[in-house]
């Protein structure tokens, strides 16, 4: 029986690039993400390109109720899931106490809970189907607090420390589980967070999402439990080490009002 690939916020970026890099390699794909053209344009032309299955789910990951229908789907199908990609997440910027707490409360859902509720239930399908792999998406901002994007960092980190410690649990089991740590790279990220990349695109800092795609893939596949592409992101990520916290504090608020859209 074929066994597949679930990717969530496959419809752009990291996620549909890991989607091909996937797809490339052979392997069966079910993808989920909100929007329904995007899907099936992408699951068409995967399908043509590389003679694989592309199955696709529409659903809203920060809603509990149809989260909960989605993994009741997989839980009663005949599609076994050996590898789970938890790519999708949003992030937003500005002072925290300016934003309405619906936009707070959807970033935790998806980032937080969706995550870790998938690791749950899809963890629990592998162990009884005898192993699989999962591969959860955080960032390098996972390594350090983060003002003016507070949640979005502690998010990360909540994914970054899930991950590891889950990695140790889930052994007994079969179950691999990684960590991808991107840096800053090509998508709609910035764009949707109401940030302005042009000057890390413009200094070359930006990675594209295929560049993380094929480091990630070529990482899974020797079984690396954290994953960072790029030497400057490596960089980034042992600073944190390294600085004073007070002053690193300062330096990443800096940085990231620095890159803030102004919304007047």
């Amino acid at each position: 029986m074929p066994r597949y690939a679930l990717i969530t916020g496959a419809s752009s970026g990291i996620g549909l690039a890991l989607a091909e890099a996937l797809a490339r390699r052979g392997r069966h794909l079910i993808l989920v993400a909100r929007r329904r053209e995007a899907l099936e344009s992408i699951a068409c032309e995967l399908t043509q390109r590389f003679g694989v299955e592309v199955l696709f789910r529409v659903c809203d990951l920060a809603n509990p109720l149809q989260l909960t229908g989605l993994l009741h789907e997989l839980e009663e199908g005949d599609r076994p899931i050996d590898l789970l990609v938890n790519n999708a997440g949003i992030g937003t910027s500005g002072s925290f106490l300016a934003h309405e707490w619906s936009d707070e409360q959807r970033l935790l859902e998806l980032n937080v809970l969706a995550l870790t509720r998938l690791c749950h239930g899809i963890g629990n399908l592998m162990v009884a189907s005898g192993g699989g792999q999962i591969l959860n998406i955080a960032s390098v901002a996972a390594f350090q607090p983060g003002p003016w994007m507070s949640s979005y960092y502690a998010s990360k980190a909540y994914v970054l420390h899930l991950s590891e410690g889950l990695r140790e649990e889930f052994k007994e089991y079969g179950v691999k589980v990684s960590v991808l740590c991107p840096g800053p790279t090509q998508s709609a990220f910035f764009r949707n967070a109401d940030l302005d990349d042009h000057r890390l695109r413009d200094g070359k800092l930006m990675l594209s999402a295929e560049e993380v795609a094929l480091y990630t893939v070529k990482a899974l596949a020797r079984n690396r439990a954290v994953i960072i592409p790029g030497w400057r992101n490596r960089l980034a990520a042992r600073l944190p080490r390294l600085l004073p916290r007070g002053l690193l504090r300062r330096l990443t608020g800096r940085i990231n009002r620095s890159l803030e859209i102004s919304r007047r």
